[in-house]
């Protein structure tokens, strides 16, 4: 397992790609600017299917987070994310099967980081728990810009997740600098966002202001 691989990393700000804002060097540059303001995980989220171009930007992001020792993360293609080196996927509802993913991994000789999207959804939380997922996430938190039909999750499932299945919780959807310390008293390991990063006029500074904030999170005696 790398060092970006220990589960101790699992911890900070996550920032999910924006590819219908930023394609190819341009979105290798705007990582960069988040990873200067203090991002710890970045997850390389694109949907479409321009195969060429996603390996391109995947290999590239993954390079860039290797070289600042930052966890990188796929979303959902596993083939991917084996190709470019990454650290693991991320699988939502409709993705690969947690097992499958990991077999896959483990064919390849790696041993990945696999993060699960649980929505507001306790069950779904404790089954990705037994199969073997290495973080949960969990959300909309707050009323989303990229996930306006997201179903709302509440702190108290966050805080629920922690305590009785012992695995880091991400909190995702509609966070902003402005609504992150209402998410102080329910201590995410990671709090995950786009728009608030990459919708922001300066990258750099709007990372680091939720950077700043989510260090209070983790350590309150941070001034």
């Amino acid at each position: 397992m790398s060092e970006a691989q220990r589960p101790s990393s699992l911890k900070g700000l996550y920032v999910i790609t924006d590819t219908t804002r930023f394609v190819r060097d341009e979105l290798v540059q705007a990582v960069g600017e988040a990873i200067a303001g203090g991002a710890a995980i970045v997850q390389y989220r694109d949907k479409s299917d321009d195969v060429e171009r996603r390996r391109t930007e995947a290999a590239a992001l993954s390079e860039l987070c290797r070289h600042h020792h930052r966890v990188f993360i796929v979303n959902d293609d596993v083939d991917l994310a084996i190709e470019v080196g990454a650290d693991g996927v991320h699988l939502g509802q409709d993705d690969h099967e947690l097992a499958t993913a990991r077999a896959q991994f483990q064919s390849a000789g790696l041993d990945a980081i696999i993060g699960v999207s649980c929505y507001a959804d306790h069950l779904r939380a404790e089954q990705a728990a037994t199969a073997g997922a290495d973080y949960l996430a969990f959300g909309a938190m707050f009323p989303s810009p990229t996930k306006p039909h997201a179903p709302g999750a509440s702190g108290e499932l966050l805080a629920w997740a922690a305590e009785r299945l012992g695995l880091p919780v991400c909190a995702i959807g509609g966070i902003t600098a402005a609504n992150v310390p209402d998410l102080l008293p329910y201590h995410p390991d990671m709090v995950a966002v786009i728009s608030a990063v990459f919708a922001a006029p300066d990258i750099r500074s709007a990372a680091a202001m939720l950077h700043e904030q989510i260090q209070t999170i983790h350590d309150p005696e941070t001034p």
